[in-house]
């Protein structure tokens, strides 16, 4: 069983607190489809345990299979240092089949981001490093493809559909409320 070689820190994009029960680190890709069909469900997921459950995101692009999977993560790190990661994170994943510069610079007028920043941004090391990390974390982990989850730091792989992971979380500690 692979585990998570990086601990969750505050350095993650994080949804929930660290300490719930349940801590959920997904590395996923904006433009794979699997990561998409996950994105729903782990929405869900967060409606239903609530305070028990914790998501954490890592980037983890597939550059050869999926162009845009770079750019939108570089357009989310820098919707991040604006503090509006999720915002972008979630329109990202729901603008997926049409990933580009122009759901990009949509997605920085409806965030009230300055366009030209995130040109630069594009061009920026530092957040081809940030990335890089993440990927570089997944790839000590055991992660080879996305989505890959690690529930409370053990990797999970679901068998049949993600939908096992609902499972998974009540076996890992999550309970969802009454």
């Amino acid at each position: 069983m692979n585990m998570l070689s990086v601990p969750v820190s505050a350095d993650d994009h994080m949804q929930g607190d660290a300490a719930a029960p349940v801590v959920l680190v997904e590395y996923a890709d904006y433009q794979c489809p699997y990561c998409g069909e996950a994105f729903s469900l782990v929405q869900r997921l967060q409606q239903r345990f609530g305070d028990s459950l914790c998501v954490v995101f890592r980037n983890f692009p597939l550059v050869q299979s999926h162009p845009q999977a770079l750019p939108a993560a570089i357009t989310a790190e820098y919707a991040a240092d604006h503090g509006k990661f999720w915002q972008a994170h979630d329109a990202l994943f729901r603008n997926q089949q049409q990933l580009g510069e122009l759901v990009y610079r949509e997605l920085m007028r409806e965030l009230g981001l300055p366009e030209d920043g995130l040109a630069a941004a594009m061009d920026n090391t530092g957040y081809l490093q940030r990335i890089q990390r993440d990927v570089d974390s997944g790839m000590r982990s055991g992660v080879s493809g996305t989505p890959a989850f690690f529930i409370n730091g053990r990797m999970f792989q679901p068998q049949r559909s993600f939908e096992e992971l609902y499972d998974a979380i009540v076996e890992a500690g999550g309970n969802p409320p009454r």
